[in-house]
């Protein structure tokens, strides 16, 4: 009974608590908004119930799943521990900064700025759930490199990097992106090739943004920017408003894919 996990998800409007083996097989789920628990082992059904006692109000009813559909085949074969959903905006940030005891002991350490920014960008992006687009946060790359998010609908899947320009004036001339007086830096380069390797790890199409935050005008300047989309924070409701490129099964098949771990091992 011990050996149980039992792990809240909480994603698109459906409020769950999966029960799964050490090894990560799903044995049962509870919804939340209906009270089933669907039983996928009948001998495990006690120890279920008793490992989702702490989180259930009043007596469940218990039952065999309904048909799966195949997002649900592809939810109960990941292991929590590849599943990216989780992730926080800045995941990989916070993990820093909570490991060196830097998250609010250290105001001038410059991570800070970059995860407010992660964050401030991020929580715009899930507003965008309710339009049919599903997000991931801090995509982690072979070689230690992240993508801060990455956002798959019915317009396409793009890449998203943000960055904090504390209110300053920005300049870009492609590949450069000059924030304030500080000295220009390849931006656009890397958000370029984030969504190359992002399209290598899908098998898709896929469009590099970045977002600046906070900045106080923007200043495109030649060569013109053709292939990266150049957006501020308060711009970012507007995709809910584009599409025409998925359709809704494609969209939770690709998102179904970007969030195992697995799938960008390889590039």
């Amino acid at each position: 009974m011990a050996g149980l996990r039992v792990t809240p998800v909480h994603r698109h409007g459906q409020a769950r608590l999966y029960v799964s083996l050490p090894d990560g097989r799903s044995v049962a789920w509870y919804d939340r908004d209906t009270g089933h628990v669907s039983l996928l082992l009948a001998d495990r059904r006690d120890e279920v119930l008793a490992a989702l006692r702490p989180y259930v109000v009043g007596e469940p009813v218990v039952g065999p799943p309904p048909v799966p559909t195949p997002a649900d085949l592809v939810r109960l074969s990941l292991h929590p521990d590849d599943d990216l959903a989780p992730n926080r905006p800045g995941e990989a940030l916070l993990t820093e900064l909570e490991r060196y005891g830097s998250v609010h002991r250290f105001r001038t350490d410059p991570r800070r700025r970059e995860l407010a920014a992660q964050q401030l960008a991020g929580a715009a992006l899930e507003r965008l759930e309710a339009a049919g687009w599903r997000v991931l946060h801090s995509v982690p790359l072979p070689g230690e490199a992240r993508i801060d998010h990455l956002l798959v609908g019915p317009a396409g899947v793009l890449t998203i990097r943000a960055l904090n320009t504390g209110r300053h004036r920005v300049r870009i001339a492609d590949p450069l992106v000059t924030v304030g007086h500080a000295a220009p830096v390849p931006l656009l380069r890397g958000a370029r090739h984030e969504a190359e390797r992002a399209s290598l790890a899908l098998a898709a199409a896929v469009r590099p943004v970045l977002v600046l935050v906070g900045a106080d005008r923007v200043e495109l300047g030649p060569p013109e920017v053709r292939d990266v989309s150049v957006l501020k924070d308060t711009e970012l409701p507007d995709l809910a408003r584009m599409g025409g490129v998925l359709k809704p099964a494609d969209v939770e098949a690709l998102y179904w894919t970007a969030r195992d771990r697995r799938t960008w091992l390889r590039v």
